[in-house]
């Protein structure tokens, strides 16, 4: 491994080009809630204790800098006021933003402290570069609706990004919210013994999200574009680490963007918040077309994450690293999968070549080797490892009673635990009690002798999201669960979310079984969209297509206007501005069916 001390380049680079930040560096929202602590992680800057890896206090400590940096002669980057980096660019009349974080509260402050500095520019344009909500949720702190719709700030993403943004949260957002909040230890508290930070940056913002749809998209690599005087050229790498993503490339500065798909860390294949498994063998192509069309004309790579990289022979070793990793994760898994080994055994079996394994970027301080590959294991061959053993297993509470039950009881197999962790085989121990913990709930030794357990794994780890799910796991056993400390509210995301994307979380939402033996069907109408829908429910299924003026209507026609449906599906059932011209009860009936998501599931117990 490669010297880890504070005189290596990356901590060189971090510094680089520092002008100043806020002192404290805490943002809150207009109620005066907190929202941003940057200096809760203050305690990073003495020597890694025993409680946390030495290699993730290092990256922690590198994440945790924050302030405004010069990255190039007219380039400038906010970092350490939320996740992820803002960026701005100088125009030839104001700034291009790109990325404006996930709070409206951060981007206004990281605002600020740029004009502070650099004069009260207006802004003429703001980039996504991806679909994330780091990457485009602080919008509104750095303009408004109002001056994008009057033309006066344009606002650029990859093609397909609306769509993209928006569904994520729709779709499975509770479920992603809640893991969340382990993924990233936001209920953790900030020290040696709790969240030292999440490695891509320190944790999440928890102010307010909006979102502002771009005037222009990009649909082909090459595209260019001259935004106040700056020529940009972009690159499309869909399916990557976002399903619409783009790179760019500044010629005039020599400066090119990598967006997401290369920081100082391995990035998540499939990331343990939960989303689509991602596509590493085309990750690492988009990779090596980075590298042929941009490297040798760059003389700094910057990204949303992290800090520079300057020079172009840095520029290739450092993208080239990056491209290898990910496609020696694919090739390799596939090798292995295709000599008939599982996910799991490949895991364990799977080491990454010396120069990948002591390069700093490619480490999996946010995703790891093994939980990757398990992900392209899954992309290729399903959750299923075809030994007919596991085709039907038990689910997690009635396997648990049974194994407890097998090897005695669960004083027996406390006492095997405890032995294991004496031992050092922490996994075996957590598998056993967390076994002991589904079968009886109220087993509170159990479940306390547990909680120890992972905070041990969690003080080993060199990988920040697995400290985090290792210590959330065990506050939670003791404390009770935290539910999703993030900021859930959508409400800006909800003005943009189709009436497909409605209707399409509508069917998620029906409880099945309650709707066997209802048989309805309706019209729906929303009136300010002329645009017409036939719901069908059958077999408690929800099916909506949407049909042609021409066509008769169905014998109810429920009328109303696309903000009032989003209110609807939010729950709000008695407010006006629905009108049913036919048997009213059908609305009802489909109503009734209807179930809501729980953000306080339980994890770690049944």
């Amino acid at each position: 491994m490669a010297d880890a001390n504070e005189h290596s380049s990356d901590f060189e680079d971090v510094e680089r080009g520092f002008i100043g930040t806020i002192d404290p560096c805490v943002i809150r929202a207009e109620d005066g809630r907190v929202v941003w602590d940057g200096d809760g992680y203050s305690f990073l800057a003495g020597e890694a204790p025993d409680t946390v890896n030495s290699s993730l206090w290092r990256i922690s400590k590198l994440v945790a800098r924050h302030g405004l940096f010069e990255v190039a002669e007219g380039i400038y980057q906010v970092r350490g006021f939320d996740l992820s980096n803002i960026t701005f660019i100088e125009g030839d009349t104001g700034i291009i933003v790109i990325d404006p974080l996930i709070s409206t509260e951060t981007a206004a402050a990281a605002l600020k402290l740029y004009r502070e500095h650099r004069g009260d520019r207006e802004v003429r344009a703001v980039i996504y570069t991806h679909s994330h909500v780091d990457h485009f949720g602080g919008v509104l702190g750095v303009t408004s609706v109002d001056a994008v719709e009057r033309g006066e700030v344009g606002v650029i993403a990859p093609a397909g990004f609306l769509d993209h943004a928006v569904s994520e949260n729709i779709y499975a957002g509770t479920a992603m919210s809640r893991r969340s909040g382990y993924m990233y230890g936001a209920s953790l508290p900030r020290g040696p013994r709790g969240a030292v930070g999440a490695a891509l940056g320190a944790t999440t913002s928890t102010g307010t999200v909006g979102i502002i749809p771009p005037t222009t998209d990009i649909t082909a690599t090459g595209e260019t574009l001259v935004i106040d005087g700056v020529e940009f050229e972009f690159q499309l790498t869909p399916d990557t680490e976002a399903p619409a993503e783009m790179n760019f490339y500044l010629p005039g500065k020599r400066a090119f963007c990598v967006a997401e798909n290369a920081t100082h860390t391995m990035h998540n294949i499939g990331t343990p918040r939960g989303a689509l498994v991602r596509n590493s063998q085309g990750w690492a192509r988009y990779l090596t077309e980075s590298i042929d069309r941009y490297a040798d004309r760059s003389d700094v790579v910057f990204a949303s994450h992290h800090w520079p990289t300057w020079g172009t022979e840095r520029i290739h070793e450092y993208l080239g690293k990056q491209r290898d990793v990910y496609a020696y994760l694919h090739d390799e898994t596939l090798r292995y999968m295709n000599l008939g080994y599982q996910g799991t055994e490949i895991a364990e079996r799977l080491t990454l070549p010396p120069a990948l394994e002591e390069e700093w970027s490619t480490r999996g301080y946010y995703g790891s080797v093994s939980h990757n590959v398990k992900a392209i294991y899954q992309r290729y061959m399903g959750w299923f490892d075809a030994n007919p053993v596991n085709l039907w297993p038990h689910p997690p509470q009635a396997l648990g009673k049974r194994y407890v039950e097998a090897i005695g009881g669960a004083q027996r197999v406390r006492e095997l635990a405890r032995a294991a962790a004496e031992e050092g085989d922490l996994r075996w121990a957590a598998t056993l009690l967390g076994h002991a913990v589904f079968a009886d709930d109220t087993d509170t030794d159990a479940k306390e002798q547990l909680a120890d357990v992972l905070e041990r794994l969690g003080f080993s780890m060199e990988n920040a999201v697995w400290r985090n799910f290792y210590l959330a796991g065990a506050l939670e056993l003791r404390d009770g669960v935290f539910g999703t400390p993030s900021n859930s509210d959508r409400t800006a995301l909800a003005r943009y979310v189709t009436v497909d994307q409605i209707l399409n979380a509508l069917a998620i939402a029906v409880e099945a079984p309650k709707a066997w033996d209802l048989h309805l069907e309706f019209d729906l109408v929303i009136e300010d969209l002329s645009e017409r829908q036939r719901l069908t429910l059958r077999n408690g299924v929800l099916i909506h297509r949407a049909i042609p003026a021409d066509l008769g209507p169905a014998d109810t026609t429920v009328t109303l206007t696309k903000a009032r449906l989003t209110r609807l599906f939010a729950g709000d059932t008695t407010s006006p501005g629905i009108t049913v011209d036919g048997d009213a009860s059908v609305l009802k009936s489909l109503l009734s069916v209807l179930s809501k998501s729980d953000p306080n599931f339980a994890i770690v117990t049944p």
